[in-house]
């Protein structure tokens, strides 16, 4: 598929998707996801398990699988004693496995948010934003989006991205690498209807701000509650450019009972609307699962 046609031209054609949760998938199989390097330790440990879910999700209809790489940066490595030539390696394999696991899908390298290295969560505040700029970011960006294109990655996912300043670096990185890409945001929809960043600035604007490179080929959100999905697709489609969708289930974890809450996603009655709205990437973060992946593969 890749081989045919690119990405972009696939998404000018009509809607594509996209997988689910790697992670969230993972800890389904029964692995251990609670240290700071999250998925990307089964990189170094256990390789064939992170092949095997992205040919669970191809097998489910996904046509877009997305590397283990989200939280693979060159700080969160050192941290945990693993050298900068280890970690490149474990970033090029990242792109290996899913083409050994999904060989006719394109392959996305997920570029995971400066705040998931912190592993703290604030990739879901971006309250560093500020005080790392534009610059600082673009530093911790670079490296890990040019060995991930180098790898032959036919895409660079960057997503869950909190903070108008972090999606300028992600952009400006982009353009200067001459890589395509695709702009996710976490967002929230404000008492006003607005859909805003987890930082708080108007996700329309870092859409248009972003519409304005040529190497991005999709803006969108992920990682966000899919009940604010469609206001989020109708500010996205507003910049011109095709939309990327892949809310979390919907279900909430209550700390207390040690259990997930709520009615999940509803793929028959949600998916068409956002279709319609203009989305055209279309997939799932966490807790959505091969079952839900191809359940959106049908309707689309």
């Amino acid at each position: 598929m890749a081989a045919r046609t690119s990405l972009a031209e696939a998404l000018a054609a009509g809607p594509v998707v996209l997988d689910g949760g790697l992670a969230t998938e993972l800890e389904h199989r029964g692995h251990d996801l609670t240290t700071a390097l999250w998925s990307a330790r089964l990189l170094r440990d256990d390789p064939a398990e992170i092949a095997a879910v992205h040919a669970a999700y191809a097998g489910a209809g996904a046509q877009v699988v997305t590397t283990a790489s989200y939280q693979a940066t060159f700080e969160g490595f050192a941290a945990a004693s693993i050298d900068e030539r280890t970690t490149e390696h474990l970033l090029v394999r990242s792109v290996e496995l899913a083409r050994r696991g999904a060989p006719d899908a394109w392959v996305a390298g997920s570029v995971g948010p400066f705040g998931a290295a912190l592993a703290d969560g604030s990739e879901y505040t971006g309250h560093y934003a500020p005080a790392v700029g534009v610059a600082g970011l673009r530093g911790f960006h670079r490296r890990r989006m040019q060995v991930l294109a180098e790898a032959g990655a036919d895409v660079l996912a960057c997503e869950t991205v909190p903070a108008a300043a972090e999606a300028e670096a992600l952009v400006l990185e982009a353009e200067s690498l001459g890589v395509p890409v695709w702009v996710s945001l976490t967002t929230v929809v404000d008492g006003d209807g607005v859909v805003r960043t987890r930082r708080g600035e108007p996700a329309a604007d870092v859409f248009a701000m972003a519409a304005d490179a040529d190497e991005v080929v999709a803006v969108g959100v992920n990682c966000t509650d899919p009940s604010g999905v469609p206001a989020a697709v109708r500010a996205a489609a507003a910049s011109g450019k095709p939309v990327v969708v892949y809310p979390n289930s919907g279900e909430r974890w209550d700390a207390t009972a040690r259990r997930w809450t709520g009615e999940p996603m509803d793929a028959e009655a949600d998916v068409p609307q956002w279709v319609a709205s203009g989305a055209r990437l279309v997939g799932g973060c966490c807790r959505i699962g091969p079952d839900s992946i191809r359940r959106i593969a049908a309707v689309l």
